[in-house]
């Protein structure tokens, strides 16, 4: 349960976040959590399947150690409103379990709050004079994370913050929540809670596993810190591990499809996302909690829906994005992702569509979506040949940009994540004006840095990116350009059609038969149930036709 300081200070935060927001409409969107405390604070029952956390905390309560532990796997889990919700019921149980502070803690920094994650982890320092020393020493580690998280940029506290926790470390070698929290200390702020790790990360990691093999929450961090090391397919094992021991959570569903998806397996891909929306969906109506404030369930439909655009199921795609896109977005990163629908849109040539879409994004809460949207728009124009509002759309891109931080706490959107979509207009609008040298160079540019942004929806974006880029350098007859896109999207992703098609009209161009041949093959096996009207297949056909054209000349 909260204390009354920690509503005070809350009420506070409202009052402050409703006053800026009356200077500024934009200030709300990350100022302040976005689940109400009445929810967060719902009694709840100890449920199965979420994880296995062996965590050990003072309590004389069985009742408050096992819902505790439902916390710690909640937590790891990012179900941020369940892990309130648990170690709120383990207080219920033992109000003076200094630790389940210390999970609320962790929790009200999951769900954007800083000043309730440094009101609760001060009550677990009050209380834990009743604690063990490791407890002890593990609730001061939380409070100076949370002053190197408010001081974000401070690399030496950063530097301070895992020296502490190696210290810690001596006494407590084998607390394997120790080397977790260890592991996402390594991610590039002290803000990290396991999506952004990389090489160090893993030994962090692999230490957890050395201890208990079937940490769950082992298997979850190494996922994303394979994904962003590129290592898919160790991803994928620790996908299937993790699905396997937390199967009533989401997430790890969610997981394991991030991956399968990126090895061709977009059938599996496709019912993980599934798995994942029936069990949100039930535990939505179950837990009577809205959809719009968990913010996995619009990240994950996004998924699904952009899966079914990889297989060229077009219409079940487009409903699902615009779906998605008619939730309320809670947050910066949720908002920042409902782009899929213009993209998609663009993707499929529907320009004055795409614009309307745009619409939404440019009037966002957030200068990332803002940003993005008015790029997007951009490209939209000039499908419409309108040059002159394509610019008019680049420079209030770059006005806006100005407001994007560079750097940022957790998943929220910085300015390295938003510069590659305006470099992507000035590309395009450089090669649409006959600078041809000049935006290839940017653009190839552009590739890299869209390839190289860390998390799933960026891979998605990028490829279907790559996708306009490439139709963009054969409108403006770039043959290498578009051959160089083409060959990035079969580097980004060798099972997607679209990479197939791009390379094969690239070689009917060159002369080249064979490979047309070859790869317009691909392109129709990777799309083979794809929508019958789509676009794409019709040119699939277009080069099957000539390629047989051609050898009834040479049989003649």
């Amino acid at each position: 349960m909260r204390t009354t300081r920690t509503l005070a200070a809350m009420l506070a935060l409202a009052l402050a976040t409703a006053a800026l927001a009356q200077e500024d409409p934009h200030a709300a969107c990350t100022a302040m959590a976005w689940v109400p405390p009445e929810i967060l604070e719902r009694p709840t029952t100890q449920q199965e399947g979420t994880g296995n956390s062996t965590d050990v905390a003072t309590t004389s309560s069985k009742e408050a150690l096992a819902l505790y532990r439902q916390g710690v796997n909640y937590l790891h889990g990012y179900v941020w409103i369940e892990a309130a919700r648990s170690f709120n019921q383990a207080l219920r149980a033992d109000p003076e379990m200094a630790l389940a502070y210390w999970g609320l803690s962790r929790t009200y920094s999951g769900l954007d709050d800083h000043e309730a994650a440094i009101q609760a982890a001060k009550r677990a320092k009050e209380l834990a004079t009743k604690a063990t020393p490791r407890e002890q020493r593990r609730i001061d580690l939380r409070l100076q994370q949370l002053e190197a998280i408010a001081d974000l940029g401070n690399s030496a506290r950063h530097a301070a913050y895992k020296a502490a926790i190696d210290k810690a470390l001596v006494p407590d070698f084998s607390d394997p929540e120790l080397w977790l929290i260890r592991g996402n200390s390594e991610e590039p702020t002290a803000a990290g809670r396991g999506q952004r790790g990389a090489a160090a990360s893993v030994a962090f990691y692999m230490q957890v596993l050395q201890l208990e093999p079937d940490n769950a929450a082992a298997h979850h961090y190494l996922i994303h810190s394979y994904e962003q090391l590129s290592q898919i397919d160790r991803a994928l094992e620790h996908g299937e591990k993790y699905a396997g021991l937390a199967p009533t959570i989401p997430h790890a569903h969610h997981m394991w499809g991030h991956d399968l998806r990126r090895v061709g397996r977009i059938d599996e891909a496709i019912a993980a996302f599934k798995r994942t929306d029936d069990l949100e969906n039930t535990y939505y109506t179950r837990e009577r909690i809205p959809p719009d404030l968990d913010w996995h369930h619009v990240h994950n439909m996004d998924l699904l829906a952009t899966s079914y655009e990889h297989k060229g199921q077009l219409r079940t795609a487009e409903s699902l994005l615009r779906k998605a896109a008619g939730f309320p977005a809670p947050t910066e990163y949720q908002e920042f992702n409902q782009k899929s629908l213009a993209v998609f849109l663009l993707g499929r040539q529907r320009w004055r569509d795409a614009l309307e879409a745009t619409k939404v994004l440019t009037n966002g809460k957030g200068a990332a979506t803002r940003v993005v949207g008015h790029t997007l728009a951009g490209h939209a124009q000039l499908g419409l040949r309108s040059t002159a509002q394509a610019h008019a759309s680049l420079d209030a891109a770059q006005r806006e940009l100005e407001n994007v931080p560079m750097l940022t706490a957790g998943i929220r959107v910085n300015r390295a994540a938003v510069l590659p979509y305006i470099d992507a207009l000035r590309a395009e609008l450089l090669l649409r004006e006959g600078k041809l040298a000049e935006g290839e160079t940017l653009l190839k540019d552009v590739q890299a840095r869209l390839r190289a942004l860390p998390g799933p929806d960026a891979w998605t974006q990028a490829l279907f990116r790559l996708e306009a880029f490439a139709r963009t350098a054969r409108d403006v007859g770039n043959w290498q350009l578009a051959e160089h896109t083409a060959r990035q999207m079969l580097d980004h992703d060798n099972a997607y059609g679209g990479s197939h098609l791009a390379l094969a009209l690239v070689a009917r161009q060159r002369g080249d038969a064979e490979l047309a041949r070859t790869e317009a093959a691909a392109a129709r096996k990777y799309w083979q149930d794809a929508d019958r009207g789509m676009q794409e297949l019709s040119e699939v056909r277009a080069l099957e036709s000539a390629d047989r054209r051609a050898a009834q000349l040479l049989s003649q």
